[in-house]
């Protein structure tokens, strides 16, 4: 028997992202042209007759606003305006990933050091690193081994990275979160730029 549920219909349609028009409801608005001229608070008919004579549409753009704030300005270019800076925030937006090393009690001198090396490079590309130690059976006993392991971590890369989470014991693990330092962040943004 075939199932009522579809898939693959995907989000419904809401409708206008803006009220526009004639489905602007409210019985007054205050106006302003495409200038950015405030034209006062006047009746929504009357608002969108003048906006009708212009050639333009109303557009409501602060619904909350007592009386509700409306534009005369074309529809179709103003959603090409608010689709464009949607755009430039999103591409402007940094996304920090979480990256992690993972130790035992008793890693080795190289381990360590190559393992300290991947983080400092992750730590220059702007990521933060979670450093981790598992403990097993017996090693729960001597956690401060594992503690030692994270303070000599932090001592090494101290020059490069801020603590931003203690370390601290959830379930066998202990683990540790550092994050760029704030000016050497800034330094590689002005980089990127250039």
């Amino acid at each position: 028997m075939a199932s009522r549920y579809n898939k693959n219909r995907g989000p419904r349609f809401r409708g206008p992202l803006h009220r526009t028009n004639e489905r602007i409801r409210v019985p007054s608005v205050r106006v302003i042209d495409e200038d950015g001229e405030q034209l006062g608070v006047m009746d929504s008919r009357d608002a969108v007759q003048r906006a009708r004579q212009e050639g333009k549409d109303l557009v409501e753009v602060a619904p909350n606003a007592k009386p509700p704030v409306c534009r005369i300005i074309d529809y179709g270019k103003f959603l090409y305006e608010e689709k464009k800076k949607a755009a430039e925030a999103k591409k402007k937006q940094v996304t920090v990933q979480v990256k992690e090393i993972k130790f035992r009690p008793g890693t080795d001198d190289h381990d360590y050091q190559y393992r300290m090396e991947r983080a400092r490079g992750w730590i220059a590309d702007g990521d933060k690193v979670r450093a981790t130690i598992a403990f097993r059976g017996r090693e729960m006993t001597h956690r401060e081994l594992g503690a030692n392991l994270l303070a000599k971590l932090r001592d090494d890369l101290i020059d490069i990275a801020d603590v931003e989470v203690t370390p601290k014991m959830e379930g066998y693990q202990m683990f540790v979160i550092f994050v760029p330092k704030k000016q050497q962040v800034a330094t590689k943004q002005l980089a990127k730029k250039e």
